[in-house]
């Protein structure tokens, strides 16, 4: 093998102070949850503030590095030459060749030497070692020069109870480990929004759960399999996701029918927040996530966002809430999941919608209209939460946890 590990970066968590440890441990569990998709055995450590992943047999390097590029919390994936501990001017050789073999191409280039010394015994300390190793380097190809302020290289070597080299520095997502912030419920859509702002407040250490809403028969089973297909692609990054599908055909037709049109769409976005609330409170839920963004549909300006919240105990995050549509659409090209997303299936959102939707809804108005659904509504949010069937959709796999009326455990 040429590189015989990886060095795993990270950067929030080194300034997390006593809670540090906590956070290390998860981002270990979830690289390990990474390389269990992977051909090959590792091992994956913590020592002296560094995260290890050694590999303990043959491996494919672009499969292995493939896999940690989706785990938030990794800043930087660098591969790593280990090299048992020798005397200086042996460990002089042993640099200046593997840097040959990683910088074929040296002309004009510009290097530093970065040694940290954690065996207190070698006879050179750190500053020395970076001195010995860079005139050694420039000896060896008096092409390079140093520049110890910007240089285009560096050649890293920390000295344990081994000798570990690298030089390139892959770049990870960044973040914080799934997990290690808690876990939200996302109002989960065909469209381009929702599983970007999933992915995002994934991001930020969240595990996810999902509630899709469809509307047969005006919604097909090919728009929720368009539904299942992007939670298998935000799973990529997240982990397994436990999908919620509920039948809101019978709530948005009474909302038709007893509500002014121009605001069928806030108020069955109202039953929505209620319904996905519920849900989340059971499955232990501290949040709700949604993918609005303001000004970009009639329902997501601030009166209406407002008048949403409204329903709400739990907090709502919407994580592109500035974002443009340009911005949303990049990166949900970054994540996969824009194909998806544009396909041609409808979402029960767009089945119901007025000509001329009110854009500055009166909070006191929509709820005096609601009492039109006095007579039925409570009835028909019970039984579209009986509806509720429960997949858990991995990146490779779907499984039906629950079909509807089944009987669901408290904190699934």
């Amino acid at each position: 093998m040429k590189y015989q590990s990886f060095l795993i970066k990270y950067a929030e968590i080194g300034v997390k102070g006593k809670n540090r440890g906590l956070f290390e441990e998860a981002l270990v569990r979830q690289i390990r949850l990474a390389l269990k998709r992977c051909e090959g055995k590792f091992r994956v450590s913590r020592t002296s503030g560094r995260i290890f992943v050694d590999a303990l047999e043959e491996y494919d390097f672009d499969e292995v590095t493939g896999e940690l590029g989706t785990v938030f919390g990794i800043v930087g994936i660098c591969p790593v030459r280990i090299l048992e501990v020798m005397e200086p001017e042996e460990l002089k050789k042993a640099v200046v060749a593997f840097f040959g073999e990683e910088y074929p191409e040296r002309a004009g280039r510009t290097f530093k030497v970065r040694t940290r010394r954690l065996a207190k015994n070698y006879p050179l300390d750190s500053q020395e070692l970076n001195a010995e190793l860079g005139e050694a380097l420039l000896e060896a190809y008096p092409e390079l020069q140093v520049d110890v302020h910007e240089p285009q290289i560096v050649m890293h070597m920390e000295l344990r109870e081994r000798v570990y080299l690298y030089s390139h520095v892959l770049p990870g997502l960044g973040g914080m480990p799934v997990g290690s912030g808690g876990k939200a419920m996302l109002l989960l859509s065909g469209g381009i929004d929702s599983p970007v702002a999933g992915y995002m407040i994934a991001k930020r250490g969240v595990k996810l759960d999902a509630t899709y809403f469809n509307a047969p028969p005006y919604t097909s089973e090919r728009a929720f399999q368009k539904v299942v297909d992007l939670a298998k692609e935000v799973a990529r990054f997240t982990g397994p996701i436990y999908l919620h599908n509920i039948n809101f055909t019978e709530i948005q037709l009474y909302i038709y029918e007893k509500c002014p049109h121009d605001e069928l769409t806030i108020i069955m976005r109202r039953y929505m927040m209620r319904i996905a609330e519920a849900i989340a409170k059971r499955t232990e839920c501290q949040g709700l996530i949604t993918g609005e963004s303001i000004g970009q549909v009639a329902s997501q300006t601030m009166r209406s966002l407002a008048v949403t919240n409204a329903v709400c105990t739990l907090p709502v995050f919407r994580p592109l809430i500035g974002f443009d549509k340009e911005e949303i659409i990049t990166v949900s090209k970054k994540i996969g999941t824009f194909e998806t997303s544009i396909q041609p299936y409808e979402d029960c959102c767009t089945i119901f919608v007025a000509k001329h939707p009110v854009t500055k809804p009166i909070l006191d108005v929509i709820a005096r209209h609601e009492h039109n659904l006095d007579e039925k509504i409570d009835e028909m949010v019970e039984r579209a939460l009986a509806t509720d069937e429960i997949l858990i959709v991995d990146r490779d796999h779907v499984r039906v946890l629950k079909k509807a009326e089944e009987p669901l455990q408290e904190g699934m």
